[in-house]
């Protein structure tokens, strides 16, 4: 018993602090605590799956939203894999308004996609129907709002193409999202990305939805897995 002991104890002394306090939010197995279109979403491999064929188009973005809370501060990790399109990881996001599917979504974007576009956005913070391009990979930038216009002061903390070469085509890469106050930073594989520090006071966003974005346009393929969060407050 005493080793036991003994053993558990060093074990939660290796356990780095960062990742005690997480929580899974996808069994692996169902769909369970999400809703997304069933046309497009469902569990293959483990992996919560968005997929999309000539046969079965989807007219818009469309998402798979957890639906067990909102995110304010929080740490969240998840591995993604993508082959073709574009897709994204929604927080602190919001139901976009109007006639639609019911599973449109807009807010911050922790972007990512296959191919060229891989190349030049994945990593980036965008604002899905919220300002467009937020920062870019590589970039530091900081918002405001002067006269009514979106002003972006950006430092430099990476070159983009060699960040973006870290990003694994067509294979499984992590995707860890840090929201602090105001300060969004986005790391993949363990490399950070950009940060966006969003002093937009009027129209920057403290809490909301989580989604996972299945992008309109040619057939692709999105799954995650291992979807961990740790909330800060």
């Amino acid at each position: 018993m005493k080793k036991v002991i003994i053993l558990l104890f060093t074990l939660a002394i290796l356990l780095p602090a960062e990742q005690k306090g997480f929580k899974s939010i996808f069994d692996g197995k169902t769909l369970k605590g999400w809703s997304g279109d069933p046309k497009f979403w469902s569990v293959k491999d483990g992996a919560i799956t968005g997929q999309t064929t000539k046969a079965n188009p989807t007219k818009g973005n469309t998402f798979i939203i957890w639906e067990e809370g909102k995110l304010k501060d929080f740490i969240l990790e998840v591995d993604f894999k993508i082959v073709g399109g574009n897709s994204g990881i929604q927080y602190r996001s919001f139901k976009k308004t109007g006639n639609n599917d019911g599973w449109r979504i807009g807010g911050y974007q922790a972007d990512f996609a296959a191919g060229a576009g891989g190349d030049r956005y994945s990593g980036i913070c965008y604002g899905e129907a919220f300002r467009g391009i937020l920062s870019l990979r590589g970039d530091r930038t900081t918002l405001t709002k002067e006269g009514g216009k979106l002003k972006k002061n950006i430092e430099k903390i990476g070159d983009a193409a060699a960040l973006g070469k870290l990003v694994k085509k067509e294979d499984w890469n992590t995707f860890r999202i840090e929201a602090k106050g105001f300060e969004l930073t986005h790391y993949i594989n363990g490399k950070k990305m950009t940060v966006l520090i969003d002093n937009d006071e009027k129209t920057r966003r403290a809490d909301g939805l989580l989604a996972f974005q299945l992008h309109a346009g040619p057939p692709m393929v999105v799954q995650f897995k291992n979807i961990r969060i740790k909330h800060l407050n």
